[in-house]
C-alpha cells in the first residue's frame, strides 16, 4: 500500500469519524490510513457496518450535518487537505474532481427528469461556459461511453432496467472525467450477468480515462477482478491492507481475512456447509477494549482483549494483529 507521494491521488491519515446522537456516540471510523495511487483501484472490503460508506462520505464531506462529525485526521487529495476546504470549495470538487456511484441506482436518479437532462445538469454545473450544443454533445458522448443509445437520453429512469439505470448513474459520475471515482457497492442490486458487464465497463473506463477508483464492496470476487490494492475494514479499523497479490496469494493473513475467505464457497471442496465467522460485528457505541475482532477470533489471547494491536508491515503488506508480533509466529490459518 506504500506509494510515492507524487504517485498518490488520495491519502487518508488517522481519520476518525463519529455519529453523535442524544442517546450515544457511535465510533464509526477509528484512526484509519488509506492510500490510492494515480490510475489505480483500491478495494475497501468488509461486512455491513464496518465503516466503508462512512469513509467514502467523509472524503466528499457528505456526512449528515447534524450527527456525523470528523473528529481527527486528514484527507489529502492531490496533496490538499479536503477537511480544510469550505463548503463552496467542496462543491467544486464533488462531481468534478471526485465522483461517487451510490449503492442503489433506483434512489440515485430523479424520476421526473429524463436521464439526458440529469447528465446535462451535472455537466453544466461544473462547466458554466459550455454552450447548449456542447453540453448535448457531451451527454451523447457520455451515454455512448457506457453503452447506452443516445436516442434514449429523452427517456425517464422508470423506462430503464436495473442494469441500465446503474450505467446511467456511472455515466453521471464520469461525465466530468473525475480524477477519483468512488463506487459504493455499485453492483449489489444487479444479477450476476449484468454485474459482470458493469464491472467490465468500469474497468475499461478506468483504463481509458486514467481515473483512480475506490471500490467499496463485501465481495472478494469483485476485488479479484477489479482491484490493484485492498484494505480489509472491520468495526471502523483497517485490519489488513496490501496489494491484491498480498491478499490472495500471501502467506500471512489477519484471522478476520481468513474468516472472509472461509465464508466463500469452494468448488474444489465437498464440504456440506459453509464456515461462517462466529458471532456478530460489535456494537459501535461499545467497542471492545483491545482488538475489535477479539470477541469473534479463534486465536484470541489475553493481550488481544486488553491491548489494541499495532499495524505490522511486511513489505507492501500490513496486518493489525498480535499474532504476528512474534517473528517466529505462524499464520492465522495455520501456515
Amino acid at each position: 500500500m506504500e506509494q510515492a507521494k507524487n504517485d498518490t491521488i488520495l491519502e487518508i491519515n488517522d481519520l476518525k469519524v463519529i455519529y453523535k446522537t442524544d442517546d450515544a456516540i457511535v465510533e464509526a471510523v477509528n484512526d484509519i490510513h488509506l492510500h490510492i495511487g494515480k490510475g489505480k483501484t483500491l478495494g475497501l472490503v468488509g461486512e455491513t457496518g464496518a465503516g466503508k460508506t462512512t469513509t467514502a462520505l467523509s472524503i466528499l464531506r457528505l456526512l449528515p450535518s447534524m450527527t456525523g462529525h470528523i473528529t481527527g485526521g486528514e484527507i489529502l487529495f492531490d496533496g490538499h487537505n479536503l477537511l480544510d476546504y469550505s463548503e463552496h470549495e467542496m462543491q467544486a470538487v464533488r462531481g468534478n474532481l471526485i465522483s461517487m456511484v451510490f449503492q442503489d441506482p433506483m434512489t440515485s436518479l430523479n424520476p421526473v427528469l429524463t436521464v439526458g437532462d440529469q447528465i446535462a445538469e451535472a455537466i453544466s454545473l461544473h462547466n458554466p461556459d459550455m454552450s447548449h450544443e456542447q453540453i448535448e454533445a457531451k451527454v451523447d458522448e457520455t451515454l455512448s461511453m457506457v453503452g447506452i443509445l443516445t436516442s434514449r437520453k429523452s427517456d425517464y429512469p422508470h423506462q430503464f432496467s436495473g442494469g441500465m439505470k446503474q450505467r446511467v448513474v456511472i455515466a453521471m459520475a464520469l461525465c466530468c472525467e473525475p480524477e477519483l471515482l468512488i463506487a459504493d457497492e455499485p453492483t449489489t442490486a444487479l444479477d450476476v450477468t449484468i454485474q459482470a458487464q458493469v464491472l467490465s465497463m468500469m474497468r475499461d473506463l478506468r483504463d481509458r480515462l486514467g481515473t483512480s477508483m475506490l471500490m467499496i464492496t463485501h465481495d472478494l470476487g469483485i476485488v479479484a477482478q477489479v482491484c490493484d490494492d485492498v484494505a480489509v475494514m472491520y468495526a471502523g479499523e483497517i485490519l489488513e491492507a496490501g496489494t491484491a497479490e498480498d491478499l490472495f496469494l500471501g502467506e500471512k493473513h489477519h484471522p478476520y481475512t481468513v474468516g472472509l475467505f472461509d465464508s466463500i464457497p469452494n468448488l474444489d471442496s465437498r464440504a456440506a456447509r459453509l464456515k461462517p465467522i462466529p458471532g456478530l460485528v460489535p456494537d459501535p457505541t461499545d467497542l471492545p477494549k483491545g482488538c475489535v475482532f477479539s470477541p469473534r477470533c479463534s486465536h484470541c489471547m489475553e493481550i488481544c482483549r486488553q491491548q489494541r494491536p499495532r499495524t505490522l508491515k511486511f513489505g507492501t503488506h500490513s496486518i493489525r494483529c498480535h499474532l504476528f508480533e512474534n517473528p517466529e509466529g505462524g499464520n492465522a490459518d495455520g501456515k
